[in-house]
């Protein structure tokens, strides 16, 4: 099978569907409207982005990832009623929120297996379609449905950001305001102008990314979003001057082509998530690229009496089941950080 087109990824944004069954120890939550589309997206496109390289990132470190894309300007993903709806979802899952790791104090995560509505909305294909043309490449909603609706909730310390300093453990996300950026004390969602790198430099230095090179999107309201290449961009969410509520949600998407890098890092993710959950979908996104890498390489291996070349191929089309196998076997490791 052949990397999909960019008309394929609008028209059917899928790699591994949404389970039809919910994990043990996840209900959906009672009386939830319907997801309407029609009525809860209101889609509109960033006036900028930056690239990868306006972040200092080289053309050897952009060289097999899905897109040079790094991070856009702000854009509308809700409508006021879709607004006024998530808000209500936060809330309604904020008892199931805990400690995501050594990074954040309070989030919940598998949102999507006790929301209905959550669930339609991270995988609408309306909303994939139009990320995908902010991140100039063909996606769908990530496959595993752990990274899909991630909700962070203010910390109990206001000392504390909401989250440290860090890249994602997935490659492409966008983060969605859900409480009003305009009346939150602080807490904003910021960047930094550098790399991945010199994220880790400053930190080697017992420094933060300076004030000067820190970009604080200015997102006018409840339900907008700014699109990034997570696991290139180092971000956070800052620290409230207040107590106050404030809530942000994240969902994850991948890139149709399989032969991309796949940037991922969910052995992170071990400890932080339900293991009978992450195993599973763990497995299936490997299996999911293993197979699109083996459809890949029965369509153009050539004939060639080169064995290292065949087996070297061979060895690429499983590497990412291979390394996922071996790293399910592993130890919970600290979430990477900068702080």
């Amino acid at each position: 099978m052949r990397p999909p087109t960019h008309t394929a990824a609008i028209s059917e944004p899928i790699t591994v569907p949404f389970p039809t069954e919910r994990p043990d120890g996840y209900e959906w939550l009672p009386d939830e409207p319907v997801f309407d589309p029609q009525r809860d997206l209101q889609l509109t496109s960033p006036a900028d982005t930056v690239n990868l390289t306006d972040l200092g990132y080289q053309p050897a470190e952009i060289n097999g990832k899905a897109t040079g894309f790094g991070v856009s300007g702000p854009f509308r993903v809700l409508s006021d009623a879709g607004a006024a709806t998530m808000l209500q979802v936060a809330r309604n899952l904020r008892p199931f929120a805990r400690a995501a790791g050594n990074r954040i104090e309070s989030s919940t995560r598998g949102g999507c297996y006790r929301s209905r509505w959550l669930r339609d909305l991270c995988i609408s294909p309306e909303l994939t379609t139009h990320l995908a043309s902010i991140f100039q490449c063909p996606v769908a909603p990530h496959a595993m449905p752990l990274h899909l609706g991630h909700l962070n909730y203010e910390p109990s310390d206001i000392n504390q950001a909401v989250d440290k300093w860090h890249y994602d453990t997935l490659p492409l996300d966008m983060v969605m305001t859900v409480t009003d950026p305009t009346q939150t004390p602080g807490g904003r969602f910021e960047y930094f102008v550098g790399t991945k790198a010199e994220a880790a430099e400053l930190q080697a230095q017992g420094q933060r990314p300076p004030a000067e090179r820190v970009v604080a999107p200015d997102l006018p309201g409840p339900g907008w979003a700014v699109a990034l290449h997570g696991n290139m961009v180092v971000h956070r969410g800052g620290p409230l001057t207040r107590q106050a509520e404030r809530i942000t949600m994240v969902n994850g998407y991948v890139a149709l082509d399989p032969t991309v890098d796949e940037q991922s890092r969910s052995a992170d993710l071990i400890g932080v998530d339900d293991s009978h959950i992450l195993f599973a979908e763990w497995a299936k996104f490997a299996a999911w690229r293993a197979r699109e890498r083996l459809d890949h390489l029965i369509d153009t291996l050539p004939f060639t009496d080169n064995a290292d070349l065949v087996a070297t191929r061979l060895e690429a089309a499983l590497a990412d089941a291979t390394r996922a196998a071996i790293e399910m076997r592993g130890e919970a490791r600290p979430a990477h950080h900068f702080e």
